[in-house]
Parts: C-alpha cells; sequence; structure tokens
C-alpha cells in the first residue's frame, strides 16, 4: 500500500474539487439517514397519536420532502465533482507516465508491447478510479460512523458502543481484511491478464504468419492458458468479495438487532419514546448505505495497490543516459565522429567493436549492412540513447556525454525504420518536426520529398487527416512524408535508419535517388540495407562491428 503514497503530490493538485466531492457524499448520506429517520419517526408518531387534528403534519412532511431533493441534488453534484476530478486525475496521471517513459527511451528494450499497453490502460485506469470508487467512500463511511455513533451516545446510550464497535468492523476491519487478502489474487490477475494480452496483440500482429506455418492452436492455447489463470485469479478475488460483503451484512444485523434490544429496554423504562425509537433504527439501517459500497472499494483499493507498484517501478527504472552533470557547449556545424566505439547489448557479446570513421559537414553517407550487424545501434548512439562501453562518440568535436541532451536532439534529427505516421492531419504529422512552421515551410518540405503534389489533391491539403498509420497514402507517400518531418527539424545533421523499410525496389530506388539533393548542405547519414546511388558522397560497409570504406 506504500506504492499508493508515491501519488499522493498528484492528487494534492485537485484536493479542492476531491473534498468537495467528499462533502457532497457526506450531505448525500447525512440526507439518507435523516429521510429514512424522520420518515420512521413521523409514520409510527401518526399511528400513534390519538389526536389526529392535533398532531403537526406540515413540520416532518416539509422535511422528508425537503431532504429527498437535497440528497437528489447532493448525489447529482458528487457525481458531477467526482467525476470531473477523476478526469483530471486521469489527464495527470497520463502525462506523468508518457514523461517517465520518454526518459527511458528505447522504451521497447525496457518493456514489452504488452506490458505497457497494461501500465497505460489497466494500471492508470485502476488509479484514476482509486478516489471515486475507493478512498472517498471509504473516508465517507469512516465519518458517517462517528457521527452516528456520537447520536446514539445522546439519544440511545445503551446502542452506541455496540454500534461503534459493530460499525467500525465493518467499516475498517473488513475492508483491511479484504485488502490483504485480496493483494495476491489482484497481482495474479494483474500478471494473467498482461500475459493475455501479449498473445492476443502477437496473434494479432503475426496472424498471417501463424495462420502459414500452422501455429494457430498454439497459439490459440497459450492464449486459452493465460484466460484460465485470469478467470481463477478473478474468482479467487469475487470469492474474497463475497466473504467481505456477507460479514458486513452479518455485521448490520448484529448492529440492528443490539440497537433494537438496547431500545425496547430503554422504551420499558420510559428513557425513549416509540416514534423516536423507530426513527433510530431506520436511521441505523440508513447508514449502512455507507457501508455497502466498501466491499467493491476495498478490492479497488487492492487492485490500486498492485497497479501502483507497477508504475511505481516505471517511475523508479534508471534512464540509459542522463544528463551531464557539468554540461558543455555544442559548437556549430555537422562533424560526426566515431572513434573506437565498442557497445553490446548484452555483456561479453560486443555489436560494436572499436568501430571508427568520421562524416564531414555537407556529406551525404551511406552505411550499409545485413540485418544484426548492428547499423541501427550506430544511430542510437548518436542520438545518445545509449552509450558506447569503450570509445567515444563526438559531434564538432564535443564528446557527446558532456553535452546536453536537449541541445543534442535539436542539432541531430533521426527518422526510424518504424516512424509513424499519426492518425490525424498532414500538418499536425508535419509540426512534430517544426510546430511554428508556416504553410510555405510545410510545402516546402513537402516539395522537397516530392510528395506536395499527391497531398494537393487530398480533400483540404494540409488539414486532410490521413488516417491511422497513414492508410490512406501509399508506403512510399507514408515514409516521404516521415521524412519531411524530419527535415522541417532544421537540425544540422540528419540520420534516416533503414528509411525505405516496407518500400518495393522500384519505389526505394528513387527514394534514395533524391536524398543527396534533399540533404542540400546538411550532414545526412543513411542506414540501409539497399543499394544506394553514386550520388552518395561515399559509402561505408558494417561488418562484424567495424566499418570499411566501399568502393
Amino acid at each position: 500500500m506504500r506504492a499508493l503514497l508515491y501519488f499522493l503530490p498528484l492528487f494534492t493538485k485537485l484536493t479542492g474539487p476531491l473534498l468537495l466531492s467528499l462533502a457532497l457524499s457526506l450531505v448525500t448520506l447525512a440526507a439518507g439517514i435523516g429521510l429514512l429517520g424522520i420518515s420512521g419517526w413521523f409514520l409510527t408518531a401518526a399511528a400513534l397519536t390519538t389526536a389526529g387534528a392535533a398532531f403537526n403534519l406540515f413540520a416532518p412532511s416539509a422535511g422528508v420532502r425537503g431532504l429527498s431533493f437535497v440528497r437528489i441534488l447532493s448525489r447529482y453534484g458528487e457525481r458531477l465533482t467526482g467525476h470531473n476530478a477523476t478526469l483530471k486525475l486521469l489527464s495527470e496521471l497520463r502525462r506523468w507516465l508518457f514523461a517517465k517513459l520518454f526518459g527511458l527511451v528505447p522504451v521497447e528494450r525496457r518493456f514489452g508491447r504488452a506490458d505497457l499497453v497494461s501500465r497505460l490502460v489497466a494500471d492508470i485506469d485502476a488509479l484514476d478510479t482509486m478516489f471515486l470508487l475507493a478512498l472517498g467512500p471509504i473516508t465517507s463511511a469512516a465519518v458517517v460512523g462517528v457521527v452516528m455513533s456520537t447520536l446514539l451516545a445522546v439519544v440511545l446510550p445503551g446502542a452506541a458502543v455496540a454500534y461503534a464497535l459493530g460499525f467500525g468492523s465493518a467499516v475498517l476491519l473488513v475492508p483491511a481484511a479484504l485488502i490483504a487478502l485480496s493483494r495476491a489474487p489482484s497481482a495474479a490477475a494483474n500478471a494473467a491478464a498482461n500475459e493475455l494480452r501479449r498473445a492476443v496483440l502477437d496473434g494479432i500482429d503475426g496472424h498471417q504468419d501463424l495462420v502459414l506455418f500452422g501455429a494457430v492452436a498454439a497459439t490459440e492455447a497459450s492464449a486459452g492458458a493465460a484466460a484460465l489463470r485470469l478467470a481463477g485469479a478473478k474468482r479467487r478475488v469475487a470469492l474474497v468479495g463475497s466473504l467481505a460483503t456477507a460479514a458486513v451484512q452479518l455485521l448490520a444485523g448484529a448492529i440492528l438487532v443490539a440497537t433494537l434490544l438496547a431500545g425496547l429496554e430503554a422504551l420499558a423504562a420510559g428513557r425513549i419514546e416509540g416514534p423516536v425509537l423507530a426513527g433510530v433504527l431506520l436511521a441505523v439501517v440508513a447508514s449502512f448505505e455507507a457501508s455497502a459500497v466498501l466491499v467493491r472499494s476495498a478490492t479497488r483499493l487492492a487492485g490500486s495497490a498492485a497497479a501502483a507498484e507497477r508504475l511505481v517501478a516505471v517511475a523508479e527504472t534508471e534512464p540509459a543516459v542522463a544528463d551531464p552533470a557539468v554540461p558543455s557547449d555544442l559548437p556549430p556545424g555537422g562533424d560526426v565522429e566515431f572513434a573506437g566505439v565498442t557497445f553490446g547489448y548484452e555483456p561479453g557479446r560486443p555489436v560494436l567493436h572499436e568501430l571508427g570513421f568520421t562524416v564531414a559537414t555537407g556529406e551525404c553517407v551511406a552505411i550499409r549492412g545485413p540485418s544484426g550487424v548492428g547499423k541501427s545501434t550506430i544511430a542510437q548512439l548518436l542520438l545518445r540513447l545509449v552509450d558506447p562501453q569503450a570509445g567515444v562518440v563526438r559531434v564538432n568535436g564535443a564528446d557527446l556525454r558532456g553535452v546536453p541532451l536537449s541541445d543534442l536532439r535539436r542539432r541531430v534529427a533521426l527518422m526510424t525504420q518504424d516512424a509513424p505516421v499519426f492518425g490525424d492531419s498532414v500538418r499536425a504529422n508535419l509540426g512534430i518536426g517544426r510546430p511554428a512552421a508556416t504553410d510555405a515551410e510545410l510545402w516546402a518540405a513537402l516539395e522537397a520529398v516530392r510528395l506536395a503534389d499527391a497531398i494537393r489533391q487530398l480533400p483540404r491539403a494540409l488539414d486532410a487527416v490521413i488516417g491511422e498509420a497513414g492508410r490512406s497514402l501509399s508506403a512510399g507517400q507514408a515514409r516521404r512524408l516521415c521524412l519531411a518531418r524530419t527535415l522541417l527539424s532544421e537540425a544540422p545533421i540528419i540520420v534516416l535508419d533503414e528509411p525505405t523499410s516496407g518500400l518495393d525496389a522500384e519505389a526505394e530506388a528513387a527514394f534514395l535517388a533524391d536524398l543527396p539533393a534533399i540533404a542540400a548542405g546538411r550532414t545526412m547519414i543513411v542506414i540501409t540495407h539497399a543499394e544506394v546511388p553514386a550520388t552518395f558522397s561515399r559509402t561505408l560497409s558494417l561488418r562484424a562491428g567495424q566499418v570499411s570504406e566501399q568502393s
């Protein structure tokens, strides 16, 4: 449960709305208790009185109607303020998590895809409803118990102690036991849900290969096993919740019987009137509305604790690289140097071994080699997504480990082999490269990559929504749009990592042929497995972790 305290600063930003929601919840509960109590007293008194004409019907009936309206309005206000605060909290939680993930790039090496989906969706959802469905109801119930115990101490002292002990057990002890007993099955449910999500995502992504290689049955079996584990964990959580619900109902019944016995004794002794006793009994029954949702609340809190632990694990993950303690300026220019660079993702298995090469400002250089030899690693080292285990990477003579990351990434732009086209307008996709770019600059970038004519033919041109993953564009057009976005960054050094990924041979050749002219004085490093045209300044061949000039 300590993991939940990690998120306290996010909750304190919404202290006002959350307290207002809590106050309205208390008003709703108080109105419900008052409504049932007054109704019980009113009906009993009206039935017992022998002076019907003298009995004041107006005041209690007006009170019943008034409390009914108060309860309706406060319930609406509670839902309105509570859900509004929850949506704001959801926004804060997602912003916080994305900020943490951005510091952990490349994120795919830290977490699996399914795990990321779980943290971004299920774990955040478990936290954003924590107040609305857990902390708020538990707090409201505790306040109601204290107030009702105090009132009973005045009106029916003989029942006050029994009520306080019983209600306190229903509000505090039962939920605490439920949380403790639910933690293990809740964690198991989270793990099983993560496995099931991974199996489903893998099945969707690799559906064609699974069919072609006859592996559908095995994949279905894996997903089915995860589903069975998830169902089993959910059943254990439900069983614990059912036992907790039964315990709360037994306590409610015991409290009602204890209150009735104490009330009958007081009635016989003349210390309380019959209508008042009826009102007290019904008020006690109404007070248990506050405990009715506590079982669900405690189960939610157990799930929130498990989710919080997974999210805290993200927050406490050390980034692969960090800004230097004493940063130095990055000199102007576009020179790139790798000197004796050794790097491996696994200890003792270097991908690059004493790699050395230079690229001068304004050159358009290709680095070629088969898959898996470390071409993409060069791009990651140049952007300081990872640091070399030996050697040094320099830009304009400055060791990148001494340069602020924000300065470096303004000076070096990277287009990855899986650079995405977002389900938004052309303008929004291009604006990622330079948010303040004018329409003229956007069109100039599109002209440079030979995409302007195709965009002009779209409805609304720059404001045309190009669909999720750029599905309204061909593969070649999508790659050119990503290239235009990269060119808009104004970085003097551009790195293109497998920019022709997914293109056919003709589109690939046309794309690569345009790059030297597009570079236009900037340093461009093109990492590719494809044949490159002679218009490139140089071509380097990467094999066995080292490069050589290719004639």
